[in-house]
């Protein structure tokens, strides 16, 4: 599950924000929730709005002029439409004063009140993208996750097969890791999932034989990636395991795996003593970006031999109704 609190939004964006806490930092440390927000209609964030109220309301000038001009018994029942909904923080913008029925009501209810001099539209802006980012569905899968030729690869298999010292091969080709063994996914977008690795294991590979190997102090800052977009699966599988599986030697169709509602290409190696692993990784990469590009070598070679058959087979047409 997914969740930032109040404070942790405000200690992340002060600086970048301009944030300050409009009295002082609250007593009660709200809770903005992933599973919560997907299960109902209210809006992360946006413009004072009484009628769809969000979960974080930004009060900008003109919010606050119109605050300002309603009578007490409008106010009140305003502030207690508020009060009724699910709301996390309160964000005074544009250096607006904040009105002392908006102090007395977040006291009173104790949500959690920001002020910024920063425009609202920037506020909410940079505060959309960032809460899409750390409420994102997350997800933890077992591999090596790096960056190959500028592309989020995870190498995955069962454990012992060698995921960790092909890593190691490609980070010593100038690729960088980005994480070892735990591998925590999210989905930033549609079709976007980025991974990360926990702040316990960065920087770590553990090979067998070697122990742990701190991957930025041997390679240096460049190994090292802090996070990256995953966009292929690489599959390691015994050889033997892979002869009694059914699969075709010229696969014309592609294998894609579904994590989190997003479909990722795979490719499944066989492992056998005396293959460069780390060549058909990179051989791998380099195939799938001219796929994007909608070159497919496969493809390709199945034209060129219907082809050359298909002209074969004129030609002995030809040839039989010249003997005839």
């Amino acid at each position: 599950m997914s969740q930032v609190s109040v404070t942790q939004l405000f200690e992340e964006n002060k600086e970048k924000l301009c944030l300050q806490w409009g009295e002082s930092p609250p007593v009660i440390d709200r809770q903005l929730e992933n599973h919560l927000i997907t299960h109902t209609t209210q809006e992360l964030i946006g413009h004072l709005n009484f009628v769809h109220p969000n979960w974080i309301q930004v009060l900008n000038q003109t919010s606050v002029k119109y605050l300002e001009q309603l009578d007490d018994f409008s106010l009140q029942k305003k502030l207690g439409q508020l009060a009724k909904s699910q709301l996390t923080c309160l964000i005074i913008t544009d250096g607006a004063p904040i009105p002392y029925a908006i102090k007395q009501f977040t006291s009173e209810q104790s949500i959690p009140l920001i002020c910024s001099k920063i425009a609202s539209l920037e506020i909410i802006w940079r505060l959309q993208t960032y809460l899409a980012r750390v409420l994102a569905p997350v997800i933890s899968r077992h591999g090596v996750l790096l960056d190959v030729l500028g592309m989020g690869v995870m190498i995955t298999g069962e454990s012992g097969i060698g995921k960790s010292e092909l890593a190691l091969e490609l980070i010593s080709r100038g690729h960088g890791l980005v994480a070892d063994d735990v591998v925590e996914l999210r989905r930033i977008g549609p079709e976007t999932l980025e991974g990360k690795c926990p702040p316990l294991l960065r920087d770590f590979l553990e090979v067998r034989g070697l122990g742990m190997l701190n991957i930025r102090t041997i390679f240096g800052e460049t190994a090292i990636r802090r996070h990256k977009n995953m966009k292929l699966i690489v599959h390691l599988e015994k050889s033997a395991d892979h002869k009694k599986n059914t699969y075709e030697r010229l696969p014309l169709g592609n294998l894609d795996e579904v994590i989190l509602n997003v479909s990722i290409r795979k490719v499944t190696i066989p492992v056998d003593a005396g293959r460069n692993l780390a060549v058909l990784v990179e051989a791998a990469v380099r195939n799938y970006v001219l796929q994007l590009r909608g070159i497919d070598s496969t493809q390709e070679f199945v034209r060129r031999h219907e082809f050359a058959m298909n002209k074969h087979a004129l030609e002995n047409q030809d040839d039989s109704s010249a003997e005839e």
